[in-house]
């Protein structure tokens, strides 16, 4: 990604009790999520966690989403008007509130 690129990450915490379920988020709501936002999402990655910074050690998050936009405007002009629809499908894949972060890209 280029410098100054948006960056907006959605992180779901590890833990105990939380349920995070990969195939329905990564074939289901990301595809819904990209329909919706359509020619303003410029980038996209899915990860899943696998493992902490110390051997055997849990994933402190279960799994990060993150999209890509030229400038904050483009972000705020695409989600603000999905927000509902896209919040709306969490309980299908999940249980875990997530976190978001919204970045600039610098390198």
């Amino acid at each position: 990604m280029k410098k100054g690129t948006i960056k907006v990450s959605v992180l779901y915490p590890n833990g105990d009790g939380k349920t995070f379920d990969m195939d329905y988020y990564s074939n289901t709501h990301v595809p819904m999520v990209g329909g919706l936002l359509g020619d303003a999402i410029i980038g996209a990655t899915v990860e899943n966690g696998l493992g902490g910074g110390s051997p055997d050690s849990p994933a402190p998050f279960a799994a990060m989403g993150n999209l890509y936009f030229d400038t904050m405007e483009t972000f705020e002009n695409s989600f603000g008007p999905n927000a509902e629809t896209i919040m709306a499908d969490l309980p299908n894949f999940t249980n875990i509130e997530p976190i978001i972060q919204i970045s600039e890209v610098m390198i």
